[in-house]
Formats: structure tokens, sequence, C-alpha cells
């Protein structure tokens, strides 16, 4: 009888302690992105779901060009790091992105971000 107890009690702490996501990681996120690269203009949207993103957007060198990406977040306080892999139309069919987006307490966030075909990019974002 005392094991049974002992593992109920070890059980009912497990589930306690085990982290759940906050209501601000469930919710997606959702952001715009303008940039350039090579003088030509670039655009994207995308919205944030737990540590995963997708970003649809076209322009900046390979115009003409659209595509998505995949993104995977690092969460830490205030910034998230993040890295994706994407697939455009065109004669470069692959992409890979890198940047960082703040996120303040608030609705808001800013980001900054570098894309193989779009170049530099700058977000703003809103948080539900």
């Amino acid at each position: 009888m005392r094991k049974v107890a002992v593992y109920g009690g070890l059980t009912a702490a497990l589930a306690f302690a085990s982290p759940k996501p906050a209501h601000s990681q469930v919710v997606p996120q959702p952001w715009v992105s303008v940039g350039s690269e090579d003088e030509a203009i670039s655009y994207a949207a995308g919205a944030r779901f737990l540590d995963f993103g997708v970003e649809v957007g076209g322009g900046g060198e390979a115009e003409g060009e659209f595509g998505i990406d995949v993104l995977k977040f690092v969460s830490v306080p205030l910034v998230s790091p993040y890295v994706g892999l994407g697939w455009y139309s065109g004669d470069e069919s692959f992409a890979y992105s890198a940047g960082v987006q703040v996120r303040p307490p608030g609705n808001v966030f800013v980001g900054v971000g570098y894309h193989s075909l779009r170049g530099i990019n700058g977000q703003i974002g809103v948080k539900f």
C-alpha cells in the first residue's frame, strides 16, 4: 500500500511540474516583413505557433519568385532567434533564412532577419 501512495504522489508531482505552453505560445502570432535585396523590394507575411513558424513571401533579387519558408525559433526571454528553410518558384528553388525577433512586454514585437533570396528585412508583428 505504501508503494502505491509513493508512486501516486510522484505521478501527481510530475503532472503538476510538467511545463505547459503559455497562452501566448498557443495562439498564432502573425507578422509582416519588408526588406530589400540589391535595391529590389521584398515582402512577406508569417505566423508563429509554439516554437515553429511559417512565412510566405516574394520579391527581392529574384523578382516574380514566390515561396514559403518553415522556421524554427529558440525561445529565450525577450529575444527569439530563428533559422529557416524555404522552397521558391524559379531558378533558385531553395532558400535559407535567419534572424531574431525581440518580444518585449505588450502586444507588439519587432524583428530583423536575412533571407538568401529576399535579403535583409524588418518585421513587425502582433501578440494576442
